[in-house]
């Protein structure tokens, strides 16, 4: 079996399929967020700036005023809320470069006055990364419900992360659904679409040939959007031919790791990508903790069983991951030898692209079986740290580059007077040990302040409602839903 292709397989019918599910609002208090307070002083705390001089700020003074950073160690305004920093560290909020972001989906045969099915609760969504801290998501499996949750928390009925979002553009059987391109011609009217549909980034995928596939890219190019996504399977063996100018972020390590799935993978191999990208200035997210849960499960579904994070997953998707989970269904040592030689590899890989001097951001592929919003960028920069970063540049990896990429470094990625307040407050120094990043006291999500007794309580009753829907939800219904 071409292990690969099969992986790559399931994770495409993910992506169309059943990431949409998540938080049905049957049952559900609503409690719009308000906020009357927007005057802030967090006080004697350690500023980690994660500017490019990342010069540490101690027992500084920082006021938020309407959602900005006001100043920096200047005089506290009458009126402000006063927060505690003593012996705590500040961070930008944490920027996770790949999800799935759960939205309102219909699970029924499509009508011409047939809406969504299955509807979501957006604060629920939106709450596993807000309680983590991470304040920037970029949503690559983008449609127009997606839209929508951005709507609700720039109005302020959610709190909830910033949403970059791009769409995807795939090649092969039109019947596969999504948007299906096998012509250059085609390839190019797909990305005006986007374009006039409000997107600003474009996703390709693994089924586009070489001719479409570069059709994007330069179509992109000339709309002004940027391309993240897959190095199509059309290039094997031609891996130097997809880095054309406007191929901006490869969204996977293993997206290189499969150009030589039947070859061994080396050191040598690590290098040539990563000078490869260098050339192009196509930057690289990792994503490495997708491969490891993955791996985990089709050795057993006890990893996804005993997982701490599972209980704030929608039941009907801790269902599909416990009791239809594809991954699982094909286990065999060949399977799982494989992916333990892509694990051993993309670490191999983020020591070459960082000696080779190509950005990585991280990025985690949220939503995917096993892999829970929100949670998974802390296991992310840890298994950075482990392939050989240090801690700072896995902390840039999560704040100042991915604002660079996505274009919105002028307002977040860094702590500095102007900017708005998307923060992280820490109760330990992440640059002595990544595992900090874990060990939150609050988070501001564009100037609005979760301390940590709403965190727990929203966490909480996220799990509460889960739990008690458990026998509600099954995988095997959804057609019923």
């Amino acid at each position: 079996m071409n292990y690969f292709k099969y992986l790559n397989l399931i994770i495409l019918l993910f992506v169309f399929t059943f990431y949409g599910c998540s938080n049905s609002t049957e049952n559900k208090p609503k409690d719009q967020v308000v906020q009357k307070q927007s005057l802030f002083a967090i006080k004697n705390v350690n500023i980690i700036p994660m500017t490019i001089e990342n010069n540490l700020i101690e027992n500084a003074t920082v006021v938020i005023e309407n959602k900005k950073i006001l100043s920096i160690n200047e005089s506290i305004p009458n009126g402000a809320k006063i927060i505690d920093g003593t012996s705590k560290w500040l961070i930008p909020g944490l920027i996770d470069m790949h999800v799935h972001t759960n939205a309102d989906l219909n699970f029924r045969e499509n009508t011409p006055t047939q809406g969504a099915t299955f509807f979501m609760d957006t604060q629920d969504v939106m709450t596993t990364y807000i309680v983590n801290g991470v304040t920037t998501i970029f949503e690559l499996g983008g449609r127009v419900e997606h839209f929508a949750q951005r709507n609700e928390i720039t109005k302020g009925k959610v709190i909830g992360p910033r949403m970059a979002i791009a769409p995807m553009i795939n090649g092969g059987d039109p019947n596969n659904g999504g948007r299906t391109v096998n012509t250059a011609s085609d390839a190019r009217q797909a990305v005006r679409s986007i374009k006039a549909e409000g997107y600003n980034f474009v996703k390709a995928y693994s089924s586009l040939n070489m001719e479409s596939f570069q059709a994007v890219v330069d179509e992109a190019q000339k709309q002004g959007l940027k391309v993240v996504g897959h190095i199509p399977d059309a290039f094997k063996g031609k891996t130097e031919k997809a880095f054309i100018p406007n191929f901006g972020l490869v969204a996977h390590a293993e997206e290189f790791s499969k150009q030589i799935r039947n070859q061994p993978k080396t050191k040598k191999e690590a290098q040539y990508f990563a000078q490869l990208s260098k050339e192009n200035n196509t930057w690289l997210t990792p994503n490495l903790i997708a491969i490891v849960k993955i791996r985990d499960q089709v050795q057993s579904l006890d990893s996804i069983a005993s997982m701490e994070s599972l209980k704030y997953v929608h039941p009907l998707l801790q269902d599909k991951w416990l009791h239809s989970n594809n991954y699982h269904k094909h286990s065999s040592p060949e399977f799982i030898n494989y992916l333990d030689s892509l694990i051993v590899f993309h670490k191999e890989m983020v020591v070459a692209f960082r000696e080779a001097g190509v950005p990585m951001v991280a990025g985690t592929d949220a939503g995917v079986s096993g892999v829970v919003t929100g949670f998974a960028l802390h296991d992310e920069l840890e298994l950075l740290v482990d392939a050989g970063l240090t801690n700072e540049e896995a902390l840039i990896s999560a704040t100042r580059l991915p604002s660079e990429w996505l274009k919105i470094n002028e307002i977040v990625g860094t702590i500095e007077v102007g900017k708005y307040a998307d923060l992280l407050l820490l109760d330990a120094n992440p640059l002595e040990n990544i595992q900090n990043t874990r060990k939150i006291s609050g988070v501001f999500a564009n100037g609005t302040w979760v301390d940590r007794n709403k965190i727990d309580k929203m966490l909480s009753e996220l799990a509460h409602w889960n739990t008690s829907m458990k026998e509600k939800y099954k995988w095997k219904n959804r057609r019923k839903y």
